[in-house]
């Protein structure tokens, strides 16, 4: 009876230790596919940030257009 008890203890720690081993390998992973978001998102708020100051830059004419006619 005991060794049976055994048994299962050890298939259910061997079980919870692949879980851990896929839960890490997952973890990894998400790590990577998160920094390569955030590298996106910084290029992208980059890009944001440009096409506003261009949008400034052609207002800024188009006023001063308006201010000579």
């Amino acid at each position: 009876m005991s060794l049976e008890v055994l048994e299962q203890l050890e298939s259910k720690v061997q079980s919870a230790v692949d879980n851990i081993s896929l839960l890490k390998m997952e973890l990894d992973e998400l790590k990577e596919q998160n920094g390569k978001l955030q590298d996106e998102n910084h290029q992208l708020r980059n890009e944001h940030v440009a096409w506003q100051e261009r949008l400034r830059a052609l207002l800024g004419k188009m006023d001063q257009m308006g201010e000579t006619i």
